[in-house]
């Protein structure tokens, strides 16, 4: 099946589900999902994937159910649909789609054991000044640069390190949202995406060697 865009029932299907989080409510809209949301993703993700994924890893669409075992908000599902092509573990290319329309990123967002790594990384001064040149060009082109960080400097770092605020960070990713007209729907988006994802391309290699 090739990418002819998602239909505007998309975007409806999450304003309700926005309003109406239930299981009553995705068992009567299931194949909305199924035909708006999740088909159009497959095919998206299909298109992208030889270009993209290492080492034989395929894209991963993620399941619409959230764990709420340990959360507060109850809510069964979520109200987006992402999608994820991996360059090396964690580390790789995203797209979501949810009411507010289409967005792309790109990064490392659970680096678990290479966090270590990537740290000694962005303290080392060829690569952590590489670092630095590469957001700042992806900032330059209006991605915005995202990740969760501490609040206090990672242990055996100064607090007037250069790099400290790229070294407080457990994680680090790149995005941009396309919102919702008809060319950050339609057929087009799939050339929009698979741009930005190379734009993004230095920065997944970046943190894709670091052990």
């Amino acid at each position: 099946m090739s990418f002819t865009g998602f239909p505007v029932s998309a975007l409806d299907f999450y304003d309700d589900l926005e309003v109406e989080n239930t299981k009553s409510f995705w068992e009567a809209h299931r194949a909305t999902y199924d035909e708006a949301v999740r088909a159009p993703m497959l095919a998206l993700v299909a298109a992208l994937e030889p270009e993209f994924a290492g080492d034989g890893r395929s894209a991963k669409v993620f399941r619409p159910h959230r764990d709420v075992r340990f959360a507060k908000d109850k809510s069964p599902y979520k109200t987006h649909q992402g999608a994820f092509v991996a360059a090396a573990p964690s580390t790789g290319w995203y797209v979501e789609i949810s009411a507010r329309g289409t967005r792309v990123g790109a990064g490392c967002y659970r680096p678990g054991d290479r966090l270590a790594g990537i740290r000694e990384a962005i303290d080392d001064h060829r690569s952590g000044s590489e670092l630095e040149r590469l957001l700042a060009t992806l900032e330059a082109e209006g991605f915005e640069i995202g990740g969760e960080s501490l609040k206090t400097c990672p242990r055996g770092y100064a607090a007037d390190h250069p790099r400290i605020t790229l070294l407080r960070r457990k994680q680090l990713m790149v995005g941009r949202s396309y919102g919702f007209e008809a060319d950050a729907i339609g057929p087009g988006l799939l050339d929009r995406v698979r741009e930005d994802w190379r734009r993004a391309r230095p920065l997944v290699e970046w943190l894709a060697a670091v052990p």
